[in-house]
């Protein structure tokens, strides 16, 4: 592995970033941020696309390759880096895990994240409205499966991989007013998980590109 230090191409609201910066800080992966203003467009730009052609973040240089796609940047941190694991060595556990990252990676972020978001006020809709709804409905699900699988965190006691797809998610639920209490798991795990330090450096309010008015 190369010994050069990660750099990690982040927006300090955008959750999936959020996902990957909990991600480096539990595994206590040191590495430089450069910052890609989503607002601005910076992601659309040549020398960005050049890094991630998908025109989002994170992306994840590190050992001497780039990295894109939350989820697969962290299953490749977790299989190269396995000290202080997000992945339970029982399968049944691992499956549960992975069942919740993809609810939230792959079903509920990606249809209220901001590309999505300004098409819909392109066409003339209602993006806030559409993204309570797709949280709600979302969430319900996530609340039923916690009810089987959670302990004190998502799948039993440990933190895994889900923990870190849940917070950033329920940053993205506050933002839209969603009201939380409808989901006493999901608030209850939440809240656990923000005070934890992993957790708390990786917020978007701890962030250097985060605005003071963001802040308040």
């Amino acid at each position: 592995m190369s010994s050069e230090k990660p750099i990690l191409y982040t927006y300090f609201r955008s959750s999936c970033a959020f996902r990957v910066r909990t991600c480096l800080n539990w595994k206590g992966i040191d590495c430089e941020y450069c910052f890609v203003n989503l607002l601005k467009g910076e992601q659309k730009e040549e020398k960005y696309v050049e890094v991630n052609p998908y025109k989002v973040v994170p992306a994840l240089k590190i050992d001497g390759i780039v990295l894109t796609q939350s989820v697969a940047i962290m299953e490749y941190l977790e299989e190269t880096r396995p000290e202080k694991p997000l992945l339970p060595k029982d399968p049944h556990k691992r499956a549960l895990v992975r069942s919740l990252v993809q609810a939230i990676a792959g079903d509920i972020q990606p249809v209220q994240n901001l590309k999505v978001l300004l098409h819909i006020e392109s066409l003339g809709g209602d993006k806030n409205g559409w993204a309570k709804h797709a949280i709600n409905v979302g969430f319900e699900g996530v609340e039923k499966q916690l009810s089987k699988s959670s302990g004190k965190f998502c799948v039993g006691d440990e933190v895994t991989l889900a923990d870190v797809c849940l917070l950033p998610q329920v940053f993205n639920a506050n933002r839209f007013g969603i009201d939380l209490s409808k989901f006493p798991l999901i608030q209850r795990i939440a809240n656990d998980l923000s005070k934890l330090e992993a957790f708390k450096k990786a917020h978007p309010h701890n962030q250097p590109d985060c605005p003071s008015e963001e802040k308040k």
